[in-house]
């Protein structure tokens, strides 16, 4: 299953390093996705599980006071097996979440999808408003929903030393 995790750019230097990454949430085209997002074809559902996890990369940085600020999305296929979608009770927040088991390995990472250096003021502010958002302060979701005004670009794997 193709499935997107959220990261930062720290992240992906240890990837680059090691070869490997601990990433045990992401998003994917899940049926709670489909049920929720129901006109949409199977592009359409891609990019809503892509952003998504560009969202809670957004969280990562503001977590992260001292990553770049850029967004970071790895695509990776992932062994069905290794995938756990939420059920019943356990219903998440957004329904494309995932979980999964195991590392993320380089070789299995089909493209990665980083934010324009241009971005960064932007990324910047969306990571500050992210709580007073959640609290529903108008001006922090115009922040917040303002950075989804940037793609993310699209490296391969190959670019990553370049992208670092």
């Amino acid at each position: 299953m193709r499935v997107y995790l959220p990261a930062t750019m720290p992240l992906l230097a240890r990837l680059s390093a090691d070869g490997e990454l601990l990433l045990p949430d992401g998003f994917a085209v899940t049926e709670p996705l489909r049920a929720w997002y129901s006109e949409g074809d199977e592009e359409e559902l891609e990019y809503a599980a892509l952003t998504a996890a560009a969202r809670a990369s957004l969280r990562r940085l503001a977590a992260e006071p001292e990553a770049p600020r850029r967004r970071v999305v790895i695509a990776s296929d992932i062994p069905d097996a290794r995938i756990t979608v939420p059920k019943g009770g356990e219903e998440p927040e957004e329904p494309g979440v995932i979980k999964i088991t195991g590392l993320v390995r380089l070789i299995d990472i089909a493209s990665l999808h980083v934010d324009e250096a241009g971005a960064q003021e932007h990324v910047t502010a969306a990571a500050h408003a992210l709580s007073a958002a959640a609290s529903g302060d108008p001006d922090a979701l115009f922040a917040v929903d303002a950075v989804e005004d940037y793609d993310l670009l699209w490296f391969g794997t190959q670019e990553l030393g370049d992208l670092l």
